[in-house]
């Protein structure tokens, strides 16, 4: 990356271009000859008392001594794509938001607040997607309210890596003691190539109804399962639960559900038995959804993943899934995450 001006290294960034997606140059030895040149890309999140700090795409904080600094400048806010529909971090979470509908939710200005007796965290966290309507140590006041009355723990869902994530509101969370717990990745693909895989899908079934055995197979719904997690699962613009066959105990061998929006397709709960696993059955499962998705229309596929879910990650890149962009929840401090 060219940090030179007439052969020159040049700090083309200041105080001012905080919110910013930039790329600086610093020495991590003596500024002696022989000394270690590294670089970081991300948002420059603050510029405080001779300190930078500038958030990656996978949402690691970086604090950079401002004397340390040997060049930087402001990049695009986003890299191009080679792979996969184009969309910013915004439309992602929103059409992710649809496909995982909270039992109850409140507006706080443009940001959306959302409660389902616990059940999984992006179903009881705040979405933060625009402006709260007011100052930001007002709205988390509200926000820890609002979770206290329901007698749940206080949650924001925050995007980093791409066009329109939150790098600066993370940084502001930390800033104030929340911590920052489960982070997860949103990939993309397009969806053809997924309905062309070559699968088995004689054996799958497909459903619009959420029934009891496809949830014994659903590693969240251990013993019987809360009325939120039924009401959240069966919600969505159009929702198709896929299953296949039975094991001893009446448990599918494999499942998984999608949820089609306009252009999107969302995978979610792809499981298989442990002792079904490697044998192509989540991959059939995903083929039958993707083809079912694109009868109604669909072009385009996403699906979320905890960042440390090694084997998922590998089967989806397999399947032409590429990572858009990082979330994270953060909760506030003190606060008992259950």
């Amino acid at each position: 990356m060219d940090f030179t001006t007439g052969g020159r290294l040049e700090v083309r960034i200041t105080p001012d271009d905080v919110g910013k997606r930039v790329s600086v140059r610093l020495v991590t030895e003596d500024r002696e000859p022989g000394a270690t040149f590294t670089d970081v890309v991300g948002v420059l999140t603050s510029w405080t008392e001779g300190t930078l700090s500038i958030t990656r795409r996978t949402g690691e904080p970086v604090r950079i001594a401002e004397s340390s600094l040997v060049a930087g400048k402001v990049v695009p806010a986003a890299p191009a794509r080679r792979r996969g529909p184009a969309a910013s971090a915004p439309e992602l979470d929103r059409v992710a938001a649809r496909a995982w509908p909270p039992v109850t939710s409140e507006p706080l200005g443009e940001w959306t607040l959302r409660a389902s007796g616990g059940f999984t965290r992006r179903a009881n966290s705040v979405l933060p997607l625009g402006d709260p309507g007011m100052g930001l140590d007002a709205a988390l006041r509200r926000v820890t309210e609002w979770y206290a009355a329901r007698e749940l723990p206080a949650y924001i869902q925050v995007s980093t890596g791409a066009e329109g994530a939150q790098e600066v509101l993370a940084a502001e969370l930390e800033s104030r003691g929340w911590v920052r717990e489960v982070s997860s990745r949103m990939e993309i693909a397009a969806l053809a190539p997924i309905g062309d895989l070559d699968a088995d899908t004689s054996a799958v079934t497909l459903s619009r109804q959420l029934d009891d055995a496809w949830l014994t197979r659903y590693q969240r719904s251990s013993g019987e399962p809360s009325p939120e997690a039924r009401t959240v699962l069966s919600g969505g613009p159009s929702v198709w639960f896929a299953a296949i066959g039975a094991d001893e105990g009446g448990a599918p061998a494999a499942i998984g559900r999608c949820v089609v929006d306009g252009r999107w397709a969302g995978f979610t709960a792809v499981e298989v038995a442990p002792e079904r696993r490697r044998q192509g059955l989540a991959k059939a499962v995903m083929t039958a959804l993707a083809r079912k998705a694109l009868d109604e229309g669909a072009s385009a596929a996403y699906l979320q993943v905890e960042t440390d879910n090694g084997g998922a990650h590998a089967l989806y890149e397999g399947m032409g899934f590429t990572v858009h962009h990082s979330y994270h929840h953060w909760r506030a401090s003190g606060e008992d995450p259950r």
